[in-house]
């Protein structure tokens, strides 16, 4: 026990840029219980082009920042960031150290090792990078490291069993390992439908598709481009809102040029429950995910989705009950699209389903109380062995 009596925990991530894992950090920095937890969070810097959650939610969580901890792979860099973490576990002494993302995941961990600190070892996989990332050669080098990682690991926290089961099917850690802690969030208030199309400037009497995400490869904005050019063949009058930006939005811009004026890009905005609200649908068109928190969100604000079947989504949308799931095929997300713009008593029935189901399954109370459980299992002067459950 410390001085103060609490668990200390080292909460390491390499940037905070908008997406489900800041947002997931975010939540427990500001909710763990501060009587119990001594709770610190260390980052990098956001790349230019992505969005930082901590500007745009105008958070007040107190940051230590690791210089070299970003996202670019830069071996001097990550040299440095490295002996920086390793100083700063030597000074802060945590209990526990919790990585996210695989940058930050690799340096923390190995530094957790060399730091000599009695700390037991956590990190989450808020997906992972065996589908739509790479292939061959760099995808065996990702495997064969994670599988390293894992032996310095003591739990492997997944956001969805799929995920769970995706790493283990690829010899990533241990059963006994891992544990499922699905993502949490708080919407903000959501405005009304009419007020939401105003401020976007949207009609208040067309049909409206939403894309929330990254414009990155992995989840292909192209393909939304393409499944929205099919709907507008059956539905001329649809428009599609664009939420978020990224390395690809460039390209984007130039794909929706032909139906620009179908289209509106409004980059990284902190009023995302306005787009959720001007919305019918949500659509997510991804070669892979976690348990994506935009999905959640939209249930949230009661709109339907319309996503690719793709790692843990069918934890989140329930297959005919809260949204409809496809192939990767822009063709078949187009005519789920369809069917919910064509039939808004359909829509609404199962836009009521996914607001009762996510606020129920994946709220930042449950979220919170998962993980300090999780910490509570964790502390103690016996620290569980490498890759062994202490259950």
């Amino acid at each position: 026990m410390k001085p103060d009596g609490r668990i200390r925990v080292m909460q390491i991530i390499a940037r905070m840029n908008v997406g489900g894992p800041a947002t997931q950090v975010s939540g427990l920095s500001e909710r763990l219980n501060a009587a119990e937890f001594d709770h610190r969070l260390y980052t990098g810097y956001v790349d230019g082009g992505e969005g930082d959650h901590l500007q745009l939610r105008h958070t007040t969580i107190p940051v230590h920042r690791i210089p070299g901890l970003g996202r670019s792979i830069k071996p001097a860099d990550d040299y440095r960031a490295l002996f920086r973490l390793i100083s700063a576990m030597r000074e802060f002494r945590p209990d526990v150290i919790q990585t996210r993302t695989t940058k930050a995941g690799a340096l923390g961990r190995v530094a957790a090792r060399m730091s000599g600190v009695d700390a037991a070892r956590v990190h989450v996989f808020h997906g992972h990078l065996l589908q739509g990332y790479f292939s061959g050669f760099k995808r065996s080098v990702y495997t064969r490291s994670e599988r390293f990682l894992a032996s310095l690991s003591d739990r492997l926290v997944t956001v969805g069993a799929r995920v769970r089961d995706d790493l283990l099917a690829a010899g990533i850690g241990r059963p006994e390992q891992y544990v499922v802690i699905p993502p949490g969030v708080r919407l903000g208030p959501v405005p009304d439908r009419a007020e939401a199309r105003a401020a976007l400037g949207i009609p208040a009497d067309v049909p409206v598709v939403a894309y929330v995400g990254r414009l990155t490869k992995v989840k292909r904005p192209d393909r939304f481009v393409d499944a929205a050019n099919a709907v507008l063949e059956r539905i001329p009058g649809c428009r599609f809102l664009v939420c978020g930006s990224g390395e690809l939005k460039e390209e984007m811009e130039r794909n929706v040029h032909p139906i620009w004026d179908s289209f509106r890009l409004l980059g990284w905005r902190r009023d995302v429950e306005t787009v959720y609200a001007a919305a019918d649908v949500v659509m997510l068109t991804s070669d892979n995910e976690g348990t994506p928190l935009a999905l959640v969100e939209a249930g949230m604000a009661g709109v339907p989705v319309v996503s690719t079947r793709v790692g843990s989504v069918a934890e989140v949308v329930r297959h005919g009950s809260t949204g409809l799931l496809a192939n990767r095929d822009a063709g078949e997300l187009a005519a789920h699209a369809i069917r919910l713009l064509s039939d808004p008593h359909l829509a609404r029935g199962m836009g009521e389903a996914a607001k009762e189901w996510t606020t129920r399954n994946f709220a930042v109370e449950r979220l919170v109380a998962d993980t300090e459980a999780l910490y509570r299992s964790l502390h103690g002067s016996s620290k569980p062995r490498r890759g062994v459950s202490s259950r």
